[in-house]
Parts: C-alpha cells; sequence; structure tokens
C-alpha cells in the first residue's frame, strides 16, 4: 500500500494544518470560508454521515466544490462542473527573487479582482490574499500580473492565481512571478506545487519549463446539494474513486 502523503489531499492537509485559522468545521468534514477559498474538504473515505455533513455546511441548494482531494460527490447530487487536472511539484525548483515583484495586500484587492476576474486563473475572492504571500507586477501603476499562495500542506506551498493581463503576456511576467514565490516558499524551508486544468497546456508547458514535474493527476468538481439537505444513501462506495490516490 502506497504510504499517505499530504497533497494526496491538500485541502484537508492545509485546513487541519497551517490553515487551521480558516477551518469551519462539521463532523468530520472541513471548508475555507466562503470569502477566503471555496473549496470544501472530505475524509479520504468519507461515510454517509459525513457527506451528511457537508450537506449541512453547505446549506440546501448551496454547492460543494473538491479539489485534487480523494473523494467524489454522491452520483444524486447534480454536478455543475468537472474537469480533469494534474498536480505537480517542484522539488527541484529553487525560485528567484524578482525586484519587479511587490507585495500585494488588502489595499490590492479590488485590482487583484479585476486581474482574476478579466484572465480567469481560478477562485480569488476578496479575502483569498489572507491565505499567502501574493507577489504583483505592475506597469504604468496598474496590476497587469500575479501569483501567489493558496493551500499550504505541512511542508508545501502551493503557488495559484497566476495570471497576466492580456496585453502584457508573451513577456514572461508569469515566469518571473512564479519564481519569485516559489522562492518566499523555499526560503521558509517548504517545497512549492502547483495544480493546472489538463486542459491547459500552455500553463503544464511552462511550469514544466520552471522544473515542476508531473505527481498524479487530478479531479476538479463542483455539486449543488439537494433543495431538500440529506445523506448520501451508499456512502463511499456509492460515492465511488474519482482518481488515483
Amino acid at each position: 500500500m502506497t504510504a499517505w502523503h499530504p497533497l494526496d489531499n491538500p485541502v484537508r492537509s492545509s485546513l487541519a494544518g497551517p490553515h487551521a485559522r480558516f477551518a469551519e468545521r462539521r463532523g468530520n468534514v472541513l471548508r475555507y470560508p466562503a470569502d477566503v477559498c471555496p473549496f470544501f474538504a472530505m475524509p479520504d473515505e468519507p461515510a454517509a454521515a459525513d457527506w451528511a455533513d457537508a450537506a449541512a455546511l453547505a446549506g440546501p441548494g448551496g454547492l460543494l466544490p473538491l479539489a485534487a482531494g480523494q473523494a467524489s460527490q454522491p452520483a444524486a447530487w447534480p454536478l455543475e462542473m468537472r474537469g480533469e487536472g494534474v498536480q505537480l511539484t517542484g522539488d527541484g525548483v529553487t525560485g528567484a527573487a524578482d525586484p519587479e515583484a511587490t507585495l500585494l495586500g488588502s489595499a490590492d484587492v479590488p485590482e487583484m479582482l479585476d486581474l482574476a476576474g478579466r484572465t480567469q486563473p481560478g477562485p480569488f475572492l476578496a479575502r483569498t490574499v489572507e491565505m499567502g504571500t501574493y507577489l504583483g507586477i505592475r506597469r504604468g501603476g496598474a496590476l497587469v500580473a500575479m501569483a501567489g499562495d493558496r493551500l499550504h500542506p505541512p511542508g508545501w506551498t502551493e503557488i495559484s492565481a497566476v495570471c497576466t493581463d492580456e496585453s502584457w503576456r508573451g513577456l514572461g511576467l508569469a515566469s518571473r512571478l512564479v519564481q519569485a514565490v516559489a522562492a518566499g516558499i523555499r526560503a521558509r524551508g517548504e517545497v512549492p506545487f502547483l495544480h493546472a486544468l489538463a486542459t491547459n497546456v500552455t500553463a503544464i508547458r511552462l511550469y514544466e519549463e520552471l522544473g515542476f514535474r508531473l505527481r498524479r493527476p487530478v479531479v476538479f468538481s463542483v455539486a449543488r446539494m439537494p433543495a431538500a439537505r440529506r445523506a448520501a444513501t451508499g456512502g463511499a462506495g456509492s460515492a465511488g474513486r474519482a482518481w488515483p490516490g
């Protein structure tokens, strides 16, 4: 049997570890506050009671987003989105500081939300900036590229929200920011990792050029809770396994 690894269920590893301050809990189910990060964290092999707790946390008609974990939602819950992805690790990535990469904070959130809204790098919400260090590059005073920390399993930090304004693409800004964020992660004695949709071949190629390597395929999914809250009747068996553990 393969030994369990923090990246096998990175959302749960984060919320049970370095990001415990964010954790909202019901039974064995954890989630981030809705304005920080959308993800829920299920046990590796959830029982019917765990799905009932997840439904209670999401609320009737609410959404249950899962990312790169071990469990998939019960078949009876309508699936709003499902995407195949990859998880890449940067064991050999050392990173490099960048003199133009400036620290972003709460005062920059309106610009960060605008940039993320236009470029769609993945979920970025009003308090996502609180999850870790975010760096940006400006041109003419405007934020044109950014990247930062998101999930934080023990010993690891995910690089996320990597995006560049369309007018400034092709100049290597994303590569520079990934390297700068990775340098900060390494300075803490941790290892950077990334997730990407399998269809985003341009991003995957960039990350591989920077030294990241495929660890495993993953699935991102969003299910909608039934209007009347109820548990799945079949537990983990009816939910199935969506990808390798």
